[in-house]
């Protein structure tokens, strides 16, 4: 195969600044690729021929196309991205808030999106209740393949460069797996010249690499991060997460503790509901305890079902007394409505679904 080319969104823009003479060249390349989304050479109408045509032997502009996607009613729509190589991963658009109006039709708040974006070609973790697992782990993206989840899908839903939007590294793969290019592609988004995506805006998900943890701390990008805990003893989060192993409960708490976070926001702790193994009261007491010295709130996600898996999704009931003994006892709490159910959203669904159909 191919050795893979560069993207020239695998840089930040002082990077590009060394290699691109004169400098605002540089930075009119660094307005097509985030301000306009432009995919490739030809739209850039600014730029020498002679440039573009040097610059396209060695980089691409976006590495990803898109290959699939399907909407659901609630307006979450999940992509499946081709990388130059053909490999495939996943992006989701979710709409969190509605666009508001007053009583004559103008727009007082926009609508809210928050984008979830893959960080591996599959997954390391082998989590048992996730479908990217079934998969196994090809490789890292590249901090431009990462990026380029972003600008594929503001571009594919006309949302303008300067408009908020959230990320969550919460797609296919272990964002801390992948540290290196994750961080760079923190750095790459919080560019002023181009996306402008703030620290406080990204959020870092990850099922709990201890060590890495306090690696990102230590380079204090300003970022959130979520945990992915989905069970109170070692036992069980060992069964549904194998890394548990060497990255026990105590070892991701302690990590957690140590995390520069802003003293406004909490640790987000990430629980997945599953009928019959989590969801019951016996759970949300030892939830409680472990969490007592953090401040803390706790997302619970109803489990999303996939063909052939053995696991069931937990009845509303179980779902709302889960919560309101969490609440009752000082802990924030939400139940995470699931987005996209009717549409293969959950993670690695619609890669496996694709496939299975070629």
């Amino acid at each position: 195969m191919n050795e893979l080319k560069p993207s020239l969104m695998d840089y930040t823009q002082k990077e590009l600044l060394e290699f691109i003479k004169p400098s605002f060249r540089a930075k009119q390349l660094f307005g097509w690729m985030y301000h306009q989304y432009a995919s490739n050479y030809d739209e850039m109408k600014n730029i020498p021929k002679s440039m573009k045509e040097e610059l396209a032997k060695k980089y691409l502009v976006n590495p990803l196309k898109i290959v699939n996607k399907e909407e659901s009613t609630d307006g979450t729509i999940k992509y499946l991205l081709e990388l130059q190589d053909g490999k495939t991963m996943e992006a989701v658009w979710l709409k969190m808030k509605d666009e508001q109006k007053d009583e004559s039709g103008n727009v007082f708040q926009e609508a809210k999106y928050t984008i979830c974006v893959s960080t591996q070609v599959g997954c390391k973790v082998g989590c048992t209740f996730c479908l990217t697992a079934k998969g196994g782990f090809t490789r890292d993206l590249t901090a431009g393949e990462i990026v380029a989840q972003v600008v594929t899908l503001k571009k594919d839903n006309n949302h303008k460069h300067n408009r908020k939007i959230n990320i969550v590294y919460m797609g296919m793969g272990e964002p801390l797996d992948n540290l290196t290019n994750l961080t760079k592609a923190i750095e790459i988004f919080k560019e002023e010249e181009g996306l402008c995506i703030g620290g406080k805006r990204q959020t870092v998900s990850t099922s709990g690499l201890s060590s890495k943890i306090d690696r990102l701390g230590e380079m204090d990008l300003g970022v959130h991060i979520a945990i992915s805990l989905h069970a109170v003893d070692d036992k069980l989060r060992s069964e549904l997460i194998p890394m548990n192993k060497a990255h026990n409960i105590q070892s991701i708490i302690d990590a957690v503790k140590r995390f520069p976070i802003d003293t406004r926001k909490r640790v987000m702790f990430e629980y997945l509901v599953i009928k019959g193994k989590n969801d019951d009261i016996g759970s949300a007491k030892k939830l409680v305890k472990l969490l007592t010295d953090i401040k803390a709130k706790v997302n619970l996600i109803y489990f999303n079902p996939y063909p052939g898996t053995d696991y069931d999704r937990p009845t509303r009931a179980d779902m709302v007394a889960f919560q309101e003994y969490l609440v009752n006892h000082g802990l924030l709490c939400t139940i995470r409505d699931s987005k996209g159910i009717d549409i293969s959203a959950a993670c690695g669904q619609l890669k496996e679904k694709t496939e299975t159909l070629n």
